[in-house]
């Protein structure tokens, strides 16, 4: 098909059809497709042209003609800039309408499985109640902007350029505080922030994680060297901080800690962690929820919460109201009865596994990070649990090396780029009755069920889970049975 030749910089009046997998909408002008940035399905926009290829080029939103009726005004001023929110400007029911076609999609385009398949198993989304104030960890990096001025805040979308900004509506309101009070003290002690370019300066991000039912709160400075100057001054100005003055919920600062990366690098954490006053860690729990068809159905049983320790370098789900709602569900795709042994592969520090360990006879958990496994551990002694354990390596090596028993479940929860192939080999060879599959990328997700039901499981449950709310993320869960080879 011949398409209008169109050039970088055009402008052109596109209708938004739909959406794409980066929440970007997508038109026509004249038959030519466009993905266009912070467009909403319904808008006729104004957009400038970015980019050109053959059959599809991409373009930003210049001016909104006729806003769609399912576009919102934007609670973040900065949302365009940032890009970490990338639908923001969509009714939050749109966005859950979006996540579960975008789920639903990867799983017949990408898995191969028929539309008919992912139907018959899928169960609605699961939404958040308020989709604001959710994240219990935030990583703000630390530069200056074009006049020299200290500050703090998000990359620009694509870019390591910092968006100044410590209010942002994701993280608990007193986050903003804490960002503000450490850099009065970085500007009144001459504490340089880093230089990505150079690589010089000391400051590089400023790590908060919260406890939402304990109400601990870590800060931790990434610092481009062995020392944090002053530090005592930073200990003061943070543990006079009076945080949440007001809510019910109390809220103090009980770590206060350095992480040493001197790297050139991307990865913001460094491996070396130094406390500078109070605790290593923080500690907040999680509770098990009779899972029901709605959002108002969820209720958390309080006298089954399990209480986890978190370190600076813990993964924990970012979350904690819908991770209860995801584990949960983990649980009840599991059918366990008490009898069975159950493998949770990429444990981590022990979340999903100790809720396991509640309902099952026995549970081992593998992990390839051995801080996350010692925090397991002893998450699972402060819990009293004595039916989990837990080990450090690959997951196909651990199983393999330490004849653990035959897994009537396994579980896993891998990174975005999903399981090691050498990984889905072992579960197949394993065959056990069930396997639980969470996910954070659903394109991963729909690759490796692929394979494992070629293995001989077939998809018996799937629900998506809106962990990420405003974003193009999304969780999915996802229960699978052995049929055998024959009979998949």
């Amino acid at each position: 098909m011949e398409y209008k030749s169109f050039q970088k910089n055009d402008i052109v009046t596109v209708r938004i059809e739909d959406i794409g997998n980066d929440g970007e909408g997508i038109g026509r002008a004249e038959g030519y497709t466009l993905f266009i940035k912070d467009a909403v399905i319904g808008d006729i926009v104004e957009a400038r042209i970015t980019k050109c290829r053959k059959n599809y080029g991409y373009a930003r939103v210049e001016k909104v003609v006729t806003p769609s009726p399912f576009r919102v005004e934007p609670e973040c001023p900065f949302h365009r800039q940032c890009g970490g929110c990338q639908i923001q400007a969509m009714h939050y029911g749109k966005q859950l309408e979006y996540k579960q076609d975008k789920v639903r999609g990867n799983l017949i385009r990408i898995g191969g499985f028929s539309a008919e398949q992912i139907d018959a198993v899928m169960e609605p989304i699961v939404g958040m109640e308020v989709p604001w104030h959710y994240r219990n960890k935030a990583q703000y990096p630390v530069g200056y902007d074009k006049n020299g001025d200290l500050v703090a805040g998000f990359y620009a979308g694509r870019t390591h350029d910092i968006i100044a900004n410590t209010k942002c509506p994701l993280g608990p309101s007193e986050n903003q505080e804490i960002l503000e009070a450490v850099l009065s003290y970085m500007r009144e002690n001459h504490v340089s922030a880093y230089r990505e370019t150079q690589g010089s300066g000391l400051v590089r991000h400023v790590l908060i994680r919260s406890g939402f039912t304990s109400g601990e709160i870590m800060v931790c400075l990434v610092i481009n060297a062995k020392k944090l100057p002053a530090a005592e001054k930073l200990v003061e100005k943070l543990t006079k901080l009076r945080l949440g003055e007001g809510e019910t919920q109390s809220k103090r600062i009980v770590s206060i800690s350095v992480s040493v990366n001197r790297e050139k690098t991307n990865v913001i954490m460094g491996k070396e962690i130094r406390v500078l006053w109070g605790n290593e860690y923080i500690e907040d729990s999680l509770g098990v929820m009779d899972c029901g068809e709605t959002n108002k159905a969820w209720v958390v049983s309080e006298s089954e919460r399990i209480t986890f320790r978190i370190s600076p370098l813990s993964f924990y789900q970012v979350n904690p109201r819908q991770t209860e709602k995801l584990y949960s569900l983990a649980v009840q795709y599991a059918e366990l009865t008490g009898r069975e042994t159950v493998w949770d592969l990429y444990c981590g520090i022990g979340t999903i596994s100790l809720f396991m360990a509640r309902k099952a006879k026995k549970v081992c958990g593998v992990e390839i990070i051995s801080q996350a496994i010692e925090d397991a551990k002893e998450n699972a002694r402060r819990n009293g649990i004595a039916n989990a354990s837990f080990y450090v390596g690959k997951a196909e090596e651990v199983l393999t090396d330490r004849q653990l028993s035959r897994p009537d479940v396994i579980v896993v929860d891998p990174p975005r780029k999903g399981c090691d192939e050498k990984c889905l080999e072992t579960m197949i060879a394993m065959q056990p009755d069930r396997i639980v599959y969470v996910s954070c990328d659903s394109a991963t997700l729909a690759r490796d069920l692929k394979v494992l039901c070629e293995g001989g499981y077939k998809i018996k449950r799937a629900r998506a889970v809106d962990q990420f709310g405003h974003t193009c993320h999304v969780e999915v869960i996802i229960m699978m049975q052995y049929c055998g080879k024959e009979k998949n």
